[in-house]
């Protein structure tokens, strides 16, 4: 019996377009500047100092030129720290601490009015007939929590935050490997078989089919992966309501 309804953000219930082409180059523009104004923050100062000790540890080849080329100084650390996480925006790298300082900083954006969330067309009627219907809905998402929650608070269709129940990040574990959807389940008290998990990403919905629990493919016109392998493909969110009927015959 399927209970849980795991969704990833990115290609899912939001167009990718919108993460790759707003929300990473507002973060990429505004880093310097939200470093600067909140360096005697206590809470940055520990962000900063993790990148600064996940930059040292990074084996990336491009990484490590980088850092080769930093200029040591007090009076130049946030500019490199800047630069390390901007060519971590650049990689789309799935960094906690980076996807942690995007958070802060959309959080400005979204409060400025600068941007506004762009869900895909049927995202907010669809999880709302799922939440009617009974299911628990969660998000998996390599975005930071409070940025998935910044998302679905500034919606062209208000806040649909109260949708859902449970959220997780890659804090929570990778999000390619079965583990870390083993963890969710267990997080969520629930066997993986009641969870179906939707995402864009095979990578993804082999970990989680892995870890027992049922996978779509979302197949989005735009996104960057098209073929679904083996599993089971939907093209937009009406289509989990098809399978769900199907199962139920």
């Amino acid at each position: 019996m399927i209970t849980h309804i795991l969704l990833d953000i990115e290609g899912t219930t939001c167009p990718t377009s919108f993460v790759s082409e707003v929300l990473f180059p507002y973060a990429y523009t505004h880093l310097e500047a939200f470093l600067n104004r909140h360096c005697e923050n206590s809470e940055i100062q520990s962000l900063m100092e993790e990148a600064w000790e996940e930059w040292q540890a990074d084996t990336n080849p491009s990484s490590k030129d980088l850092l080769s080329k930093a200029v040591i100084g007090d009076n130049r650390q946030i500019k490199n720290i800047c630069n390390y996480l901007r060519h971590l925006i650049t990689i789309d790298r799935k960094s906690s601490t980076l996807k942690d300082l995007q958070g802060r900083i959309w959080l400005e954006g979204y409060e400025r009015g600068d941007i506004g969330a762009v869900l895909y067309v049927e995202t907010a009627e669809a999880l709302s007939k799922l939440k009617q219907q009974g299911y628990v809905l969660a998000v998996y998402s390599s975005g930071s929590i409070p940025a998935q929650k910044l998302l679905y608070a500034h919606t062209a269709d208000g806040d649909l935050t109260a949708l859902f129940s449970h959220w997780f990040d890659t804090r929570s574990g990778n999000k390619k490997e079965s583990k870390s959807y083993t963890d969710i389940a267990m997080a969520m008290n629930i066997p993986a078989g009641e969870v179906i998990f939707i995402s864009d990403s095979c990578a993804e919905c082999n970990a989680a089919q892995k870890a027992g629990m049922i996978v779509l493919f979302s197949l989005r016109e735009g996104n960057p992966e098209q073929d679904p392998h083996d599993h089971k493909a939907i093209k937009d969110l009406w289509g989990l309501f098809d399978y769900l009927l199907a199962r139920s015959k």
